[in-house]
């Protein structure tokens, strides 16, 4: 009998799904021939499933969670082909379960989640095994990590979306809620930026070109064109920047009222928001 390699061995996993030690024993009487290997392993009853690279993702789950302290938030999505295995209560499990290893381990990449441990196996050699038991193609696409002073996270619709939201101020019961109603508001309300100052040179530029072109094209004279397009980009930094946007809850008030309102200087520092499959 040949000796079966761990990349042969890898690869079967690669190819089917089903579990390393299946995979070994089936290269082991088959000497090593993978073709042969993958019969073998439908003879004896092996869920198992082939050419997932062809297969697409759209469906999953996405987990935003929060550490105790508040000082660290993750997002991790972890992606499947069918809504029926991602609101499978095991599943959304698992999501949870590899979101906490990158809180708990400050993972910011997905590569590195991959490479990390779940019990005994790393989180990639997992996935092999649920993909064997689903018959789905699963991967991780997103693993965002931020950290701050005060990190408030939310996930939304059914875990279709997460939310980070790091605020300055030192965490309390009161700018917690706060930031839940801000984190909420980004996910309904998707802003491109914290305030105008985070909006990138170009777009700026592209929205004061639009706002000159549309001035012209409606009759303005060519000397007003520049102040008419200033004007719309005040409007549309009130509209997409998230600052200087009308609270949801209290259209009364922007969000820079409402935290300021809730504890004085109280603002946001940054954001992520992450929508499945987006």
């Amino acid at each position: 009998m040949s000796t079966i390699s761990a990349s042969e061995v890898n690869k079967l996993r690669q190819m089917t799904g089903a579990g390393m030690m299946d995979c070994k024993k089936a290269l082991a009487e088959t000497n090593g021939d993978l073709e042969a290997a993958i019969d073998f392993l439908r003879t004896k009853g092996q869920k198992i499933s082939l050419n997932r690279n062809d297969r697409t993702v759209k469906e999953g789950a996405v987990i935003a969670l929060t550490s105790a302290d508040k000082k660290t938030g993750v997002i991790v999505e972890l992606n499947c082909e069918t809504d029926f295995v991602a609101k499978n209560e095991d599943y959304v499990k698992l999501v949870h379960e590899i979101a906490k290893i990158a809180l708990d381990n400050k993972i910011e990449n997905v590569d590195a989640l991959k490479a990390a441990q779940i019990g005994n196996v790393t989180i990639e050699q997992r996935l092999l095994d649920e993909m064997g038991k689903t018959g789905e193609k699963m991967e991780i696409s997103k693993c965002i990590l931020v950290t701050g002073e005060n990190v408030v996270s939310y996930i939304h619709a059914g875990n279709k979306m997460g939310v980070l939201v790091e605020l300055n101020n030192a965490s309390s019961d009161a700018n917690t809620a706060a930031g839940k109603d801000v984190a909420m508001q980004i996910a309904a309300m998707n802003p491109i930026a914290v305030d105008d100052k985070g909006v990138d040179k170009e777009t700026v530029e592209r929205e004061i070109q639009v706002g000159k072109e549309q001035a012209i094209a409606e009759g303005k004279p060519a000397e007003m064109a520049e102040k008419i397009a200033q004007g719309r980009l005040n409007k549309f930094f009130k509209e997409y920047t998230l600052l200087n946007q009308e609270f949801v809850k209290d259209s009364s008030k922007t969000i820079a009222k409402m935290l300021n309102d809730t504890e004085a200087g109280l603002t946001v520092k940054s954001f992520k928001r992450a929508a499945l499959g987006a």
